[in-house]
């Protein structure tokens, strides 16, 4: 992409700034609908799930289009789910089994969201090139 010319880059941008804008709406409306921890919790699910989705389902069955995963991948979904909230909720739990809660919930509910994000693209299609995951 080095190479491409700066109108392409221009439009990467813009699709990355769309998909940004609207991610980060919806996280701020989910800690407007949920207390802090639940929303991010949320947020950070789903968004795993949507991402192990995409990830896989361009393995997998190749109908979403390179344009529409970069609008959704690196734009919404990196707008819509927050590490940097999440560490910061870590560091400022009361107590020794909130700060717990809040990691375990984080990393697992995130993990089990990529594996169901698999699972479903895998319904969808079948592996169609040579690469990538092995399991």
């Amino acid at each position: 992409m080095a190479d491409a010319h700066p109108l392409v880059r221009l439009e990467t941008l813009a699709l990355i700034a769309v998909g940004g804008f609207a991610g980060s709406n919806l996280r701020f409306l989910a800690m407007e609908a949920l207390p802090d921890v639940p929303s991010i919790v949320l947020v950070n699910a789903v968004g795993s799930a949507l991402l192990g989705f995409l990830v896989y389902e361009a393995e997998y069955a190749g109908h979403i289009g390179t344009r529409a995963r970069l609008v959704f991948t690196t734009g919404f979904l990196s707008s819509l789910t927050t590490y940097s909230t999440f560490a910061l909720q870590t560091a400022l739990a009361s107590n020794p089994l909130a700060l717990g809660g809040i990691v375990a919930a984080n990393y697992g509910l995130g993990l089990l969201g990529v594996l169901a994000g698999r699972a479903l693209a895998r319904r969808i299609g079948t592996p169609h090139h040579a690469g990538g995951e092995t399991a």
